[in-house]
């Protein structure tokens, strides 16, 4: 299965967790890595590039933070600039039809702090449901998320265990299987 894994930081080199999760995951032959703020530093997405990537792809993964309950900017962007009418949806858009989808998000606060009464009032999954929507939209299967919760204050074991969890995850046969 090819995988392409579209990075957003915004800051990568101050990141620990997204750091260490691209650093491991570009070991992996299957998996190619496309970070949007190093390759698009002046914010100009390459559309016909993009959405070449993402036909020669089985499984697209979005890596970020969670910014402001939401994605980095460049992210944004991203997925406005390439998920065109007659490419994604519309007429002759079926591009990504049955293609895997996936997030692998970070954060800095506690898994408790992202629940109803919690410190953010709203589940991990709430917040991320305009990804599924998208997904939805586009016809692709959207597949379980990977969180890790209050990055800040992990330690090098932990972040080392987090990115060989992250490669498992996103190389998991989710096939015939629930989630």
């Amino acid at each position: 299965m090819k995988i392409l894994v579209v990075l957003a930081h915004p800051h990568l080199e101050h990141s620990r967790i997204n750091k260490g999760w691209k650093e491991r995951i570009l070991k992996e032959d299957n998996i190619t890595v496309l970070d949007l703020y190093e390759i698009y530093k002046d914010k100009e997405i390459d559309v016909e590039e993009e959405q070449k990537n993402l036909v020669e792809h089985d499984r697209i993964v979005f890596q970020f933070p969670i910014h402001w309950y939401s994605s980095p900017i460049l992210l944004k962007k991203y997925i406005d600039s390439i998920l065109t009418y007659g490419f994604a949806f519309g007429e002759g858009g079926d591009k990504l039809e049955n293609k895997e989808f996936l997030l692998a998000v970070s954060t800095g606060g506690e898994e408790e702090t992202y629940r109803a009464g919690g410190y953010n009032n709203y589940t991990m999954s709430e917040i991320l449901r305009p990804f599924q929507a998208i997904s939805n939209f586009v016809r692709m299967k959207f597949l379980p998320t990977f969180v890790l919760h209050g990055a800040v204050n992990k330690s090098d074991e932990q972040i080392k265990e987090s990115s060989e969890n992250y490669v498992n995850h996103i190389n998991r046969d989710f096939s015939n299987k629930k989630y």
